[in-house]
Protein backbone atom coordinates (compact mmCIF):
# COMPACT_ATOMS: atom_id res chain seq x y z
CA UNK A 1 0.00 0.00 0.00
CA UNK A 2 0.95 3.57 -0.85
CA UNK A 3 2.30 5.33 2.10
CA UNK A 4 1.53 8.79 0.99
CA UNK A 5 -1.58 10.40 0.50
CA UNK A 6 -2.23 13.78 -1.18
CA UNK A 7 -2.91 17.00 1.28
CA UNK A 8 -5.13 19.69 0.53
CA UNK A 9 -2.83 21.00 -1.30
CA UNK A 10 -2.29 18.09 -3.43
CA UNK A 11 1.22 17.56 -2.26
CA UNK A 12 2.19 13.96 -0.72
CA UNK A 13 2.12 13.24 2.91
CA UNK A 14 2.19 10.26 5.14
CA UNK A 15 -1.43 8.63 4.75
CA UNK A 16 -1.50 8.72 8.80
CA UNK A 17 -1.85 12.22 8.83
CA UNK A 18 -5.02 12.17 6.89
CA UNK A 19 -7.08 9.96 9.15
CA UNK A 20 -8.36 12.60 12.17
CA UNK A 21 -8.50 16.16 12.21
CA UNK A 22 -5.71 16.78 14.66
CA UNK A 23 -2.77 15.09 12.38
CA UNK A 24 -1.80 17.53 9.86
CA UNK A 25 -0.78 20.10 11.43
CA UNK A 26 0.72 18.29 13.80
CA UNK A 27 2.65 16.00 11.12
CA UNK A 28 3.76 19.21 8.44
CA UNK A 29 5.10 21.35 11.89
CA UNK A 30 6.40 18.81 14.40
CA UNK A 31 6.56 15.14 13.96
CA UNK A 32 9.99 14.22 13.46
CA UNK A 33 12.14 17.65 13.27
CA UNK A 34 14.88 17.99 15.81
CA UNK A 35 13.83 18.94 19.26
CA UNK A 36 16.48 20.18 21.78
CA UNK A 37 14.57 22.12 23.97
CA UNK A 38 14.60 19.36 27.74
CA UNK A 39 10.99 20.37 28.31
CA UNK A 40 9.57 19.23 25.07
CA UNK A 41 11.43 16.48 25.41
CA UNK A 42 10.64 15.29 28.89
CA UNK A 43 6.39 16.18 27.49
CA UNK A 44 6.63 14.03 24.42
CA UNK A 45 8.40 11.37 26.70
CA UNK A 46 5.83 11.64 29.45
CA UNK A 47 2.78 11.42 26.51
CA UNK A 48 4.36 8.96 24.92
CA UNK A 49 3.93 6.83 27.75
CA UNK A 50 0.49 7.97 28.13
CA UNK A 51 -0.19 6.89 24.98
CA UNK A 52 0.37 3.26 26.48
CA UNK A 53 -2.42 1.16 24.90
CA UNK A 54 -4.13 4.43 23.63
CA UNK A 55 -4.51 5.69 20.03
CA UNK A 56 -2.17 9.17 19.34
CA UNK A 57 -5.45 10.88 18.44
CA UNK A 58 -6.44 9.96 21.82
CA UNK A 59 -3.43 12.27 23.47
CA UNK A 60 -2.89 14.93 21.04
CA UNK A 61 -6.66 15.83 21.39
CA UNK A 62 -5.86 16.19 25.27
CA UNK A 63 -2.46 17.72 25.13
CA UNK A 64 -3.25 20.89 26.39
CA UNK A 65 -4.92 19.24 29.29
CA UNK A 66 -1.68 17.58 29.67
CA UNK A 67 0.23 20.74 29.39
CA UNK A 68 -2.40 22.10 31.97
CA UNK A 69 -2.26 19.75 34.54
CA UNK A 70 1.51 19.07 34.61
CA UNK A 71 2.52 22.55 34.75
CA UNK A 72 3.45 22.80 30.96
CA UNK A 73 6.13 19.84 32.05
CA UNK A 74 8.61 21.89 33.80
CA UNK A 75 10.66 19.08 34.56
CA UNK A 76 11.12 20.71 38.95
CA UNK A 77 7.34 21.41 38.47
CA UNK A 78 6.35 17.58 37.83
CA UNK A 79 9.11 16.02 40.16
CA UNK A 80 7.75 18.20 42.94
CA UNK A 81 4.36 16.39 43.08
CA UNK A 82 3.70 14.57 45.97
CA UNK A 83 0.42 12.16 46.48
CA UNK A 84 -2.16 15.40 46.98
CA UNK A 85 -1.09 15.91 43.34
CA UNK A 86 -1.74 12.74 42.35
CA UNK A 87 -5.14 12.39 43.65
CA UNK A 88 -6.03 16.05 42.13
CA UNK A 89 -4.52 14.31 38.32
CA UNK A 90 -6.95 11.27 39.38
CA UNK A 91 -10.21 13.83 39.04
CA UNK A 92 -8.79 15.79 36.00
CA UNK A 93 -11.24 14.46 32.87
CA UNK A 94 -9.16 16.00 30.60
CA UNK A 95 -6.03 13.34 30.81
CA UNK A 96 -5.74 10.13 30.89
CA UNK A 97 -6.72 9.29 34.96
CA UNK A 98 -3.81 5.98 35.15
CA UNK A 99 -2.86 5.98 38.29
CA UNK A 100 0.27 3.59 37.27
CA UNK A 101 1.10 6.71 34.14
CA UNK A 102 0.91 9.31 36.72
CA UNK A 103 2.91 8.31 38.79
CA UNK A 104 5.38 7.40 36.21
CA UNK A 105 5.75 11.15 34.79
CA UNK A 106 6.25 12.41 38.26
CA UNK A 107 9.14 9.47 38.92
CA UNK A 108 9.96 10.30 35.37
CA UNK A 109 10.90 14.24 36.30
CA UNK A 110 12.27 12.68 39.27
CA UNK A 111 14.99 10.75 37.19
CA UNK A 112 15.52 13.68 34.33
CA UNK A 113 17.09 15.83 37.12
CA UNK A 114 19.34 13.24 37.74
CA UNK A 115 20.05 12.50 33.94
CA UNK A 116 20.53 16.18 33.31
CA UNK A 117 23.10 16.58 36.28
CA UNK A 118 24.84 13.51 34.84
CA UNK A 119 24.95 13.88 31.17
CA UNK A 120 24.38 18.01 30.94
CA UNK A 121 20.97 17.90 29.35
CA UNK A 122 18.51 15.77 28.29
CA UNK A 123 18.56 16.75 24.51
CA UNK A 124 22.87 15.71 25.03
CA UNK A 125 21.48 12.77 26.23
CA UNK A 126 19.02 11.52 23.65
CA UNK A 127 21.09 12.91 20.27
CA UNK A 128 24.31 11.01 21.54
CA UNK A 129 21.59 7.74 20.46
CA UNK A 130 21.08 9.39 17.32
CA UNK A 131 21.02 6.00 14.79
CA UNK A 132 22.89 5.79 11.68
CA UNK A 133 20.86 5.86 8.80
CA UNK A 134 18.65 3.03 8.00
CA UNK A 135 19.06 1.28 11.16
CA UNK A 136 15.19 0.28 11.40
CA UNK A 137 14.42 -0.06 7.63
CA UNK A 138 12.01 2.15 5.51
CA UNK A 139 10.24 4.41 7.18
CA UNK A 140 6.98 3.05 8.71
CA UNK A 141 7.72 -1.04 8.71
CA UNK A 142 9.25 -0.65 12.43
CA UNK A 143 7.93 -0.14 15.50
CA UNK A 144 11.16 -0.70 17.61
CA UNK A 145 14.61 -0.64 16.10
CA UNK A 146 18.52 -1.57 18.05
CA UNK A 147 18.62 1.67 19.16
CA UNK A 148 15.14 2.12 20.63
CA UNK A 149 15.66 -1.10 22.40
CA UNK A 150 19.11 0.19 23.84
CA UNK A 151 17.90 3.41 24.83
CA UNK A 152 14.88 1.44 26.48
CA UNK A 153 17.05 -0.47 28.41
CA UNK A 154 19.26 2.41 29.82
CA UNK A 155 16.42 4.85 30.76
CA UNK A 156 14.67 1.44 32.55
CA UNK A 157 18.56 1.19 34.34
CA UNK A 158 18.27 4.71 35.49
CA UNK A 159 15.11 4.21 36.94
CA UNK A 160 12.20 5.16 34.31
CA UNK A 161 9.03 3.91 33.85
CA UNK A 162 6.68 3.47 30.78
CA UNK A 163 9.78 3.10 28.66
CA UNK A 164 9.74 0.13 26.67
CA UNK A 165 11.15 0.03 22.89
CA UNK A 166 7.81 0.66 21.40
CA UNK A 167 7.38 3.93 23.40
CA UNK A 168 11.20 4.79 22.75
CA UNK A 169 10.75 4.25 19.00
CA UNK A 170 7.65 6.56 18.72
CA UNK A 171 9.94 8.76 20.82
CA UNK A 172 12.47 8.92 18.50
CA UNK A 173 10.15 9.59 15.51
CA UNK A 174 8.54 12.77 17.13
CA UNK A 175 11.70 14.10 18.44
CA UNK A 176 13.50 13.53 15.19
CA UNK A 177 15.87 11.63 16.22
CA UNK A 178 14.70 9.77 13.28
CA UNK A 179 13.40 10.54 9.91
CA UNK A 180 10.26 7.94 9.72
CA UNK A 181 8.21 10.34 6.94
CA UNK A 182 7.27 7.48 4.34
CA UNK A 183 9.19 7.85 0.89
CA UNK A 184 7.65 10.53 -1.30
CA UNK A 185 6.20 12.70 1.46
CA UNK A 186 6.63 16.27 1.15
CA UNK A 187 7.34 16.84 4.75
CA UNK A 188 10.18 14.52 5.02
CA UNK A 189 12.44 16.78 2.73
CA UNK A 190 11.38 19.54 5.44
CA UNK A 191 12.58 17.32 8.36
CA UNK A 192 15.68 16.34 6.56
CA UNK A 193 16.77 19.81 5.92
CA UNK A 194 15.69 20.79 9.13
CA UNK A 195 17.93 18.09 10.62
CA UNK A 196 20.97 19.77 8.13
CA UNK A 197 20.56 23.10 10.23
CA UNK A 198 20.51 21.37 13.71
CA UNK A 199 23.29 21.35 16.07
CA UNK A 200 23.03 18.62 18.29
CA UNK A 201 23.65 19.97 21.76
CA UNK A 202 27.57 18.57 23.73
CA UNK A 203 26.16 18.86 27.09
Amino acid sequence: MDKTLPGPDGLPRCRWCATAPEFPQYHDTEWGFPVADDRRLFEKLCLEGFQSGLSWRTILAKRENFRSAFQGFDIATVASFDTADVERLLTDSGIIRHRGKIEASINNARRAQELIAAEGSLAAYFWRHEPPPGEHGLPQTASTSATSIRLSKDLLKRGWKFVGPTAVFAFMQAMGLINDHAEGCVTRAEAARARTLFQPPLG
